[in-house]
């Protein structure tokens, strides 16, 4: 089994298109330490591959504004994430340059931020001075992410 980094996930090569499928095998993934997917159930496990991460972040839903908004996400396999301590959101800077924002859904498993929606956290940024330089992030539930440097 593998999972496309557009979110598709594959058996043998073919795209498994029945999402209550899909939403199954989601239920049963695990990340391990050393970063390996598996699906596990109590009679077996079986090994994922994952191109990047399993889910993908495909809308976003703003409640309250300035520090006390809650950022609330939904991937594409209808889960619904609110960006806080528990969840946070990361961004890396790929190496073509390019920004990739990442939103932990649950133990361990990730959901790259799709980018009309980075778009729409951009929209909602805000210059925030962390120790000693302007950062650019968000806000939400009270915690500042950084999606990248004020000069950016």
């Amino acid at each position: 089994m593998r999972i496309a980094r557009d979110g598709t996930w594959l058996y043998r090569g073919s795209p498994i298109s029945r999402l209550a499928l899909v939403k199954l095998f989601a239920s049963v993934l695990r990340r391990e330490p050393d970063g390996s997917y598996w699906l596990v159930t109590p009679a077996e496990r079986g090994r994922v591959e994952v191109e990047d991460v399993p889910f993908l972040a495909v809308g976003l839903t703003v409640e309250g504004s300035g520090r006390e908004q809650q950022l609330i996400f939904e991937t594409n396999l209808d889960d619904i994430v609110t960006a806080g301590a528990a969840n946070p959101l990361r961004v890396e800077t790929a190496a073509d340059g390019e920004p990739r924002p990442y939103i932990l859904v649950r133990d361990r498993l990730e959901a790259r931020i799709a980018r009309p929606v980075f778009y729409d956290l951009v929209e909602l940024g805000a210059e925030e001075r962390i120790e000693d330089t302007i950062q650019f992030g968000v806000w939400s539930r009270g915690r500042f992410f950084r999606l990248g440097d004020a000069a950016d």
